[in-house]
């Protein structure tokens, strides 16, 4: 919490006993914890409001997905480059369009001797 570790807070609670005094620091503890008590409350208000506007699609949402701290993106390109590629709808919508411009084309056989049609302008 806040980087925060045991000893460090323990080091705080020893200044403040010492500060505060011990005539005055159940006052202030009592109010710390009603403060700390209002915040969840409103946390946890907050929270149901959450729910009730999504809806059922609350349950859907992977909210691990969105924590911003999930963000690296040294994974995110690793992952798009190791994935499997399928290929497959290209593939096939390459063969539909192969065989929309080979049956459009007309061949005609020429007869013997017969020259092919010549386009001055063609280049």
């Amino acid at each position: 919490m806040f980087g925060l570790s045991g000893e460090k807070l323990l080091i705080l609670g020893i200044i403040a006993v010492i500060v505060l005094g011990p005539e005055r620091l159940p006052e202030y503890a009592k109010g710390l914890a009603n403060i700390i008590k209002n915040i969840r409350k409103m946390a946890e208000g907050a929270k149901t409001q959450i729910k009730d506007e999504l809806g059922p699609e609350y349950e859907d949402v992977d909210w691990r997905k969105l924590d911003p701290r999930q963000y690296d993106p040294r994974r995110i390109i690793r992952e798009a480059l190791t994935e499997d590629l399928n290929f497959t709808a290209e593939k096939e919508a390459l063969k539909d369009v192969a065989a929309v411009a080979t049956a459009s084309v007309v061949v005609e056989n020429l007869a013997s001797g017969e020259k092919p049609p010549f386009d001055s302008e063609a280049t």
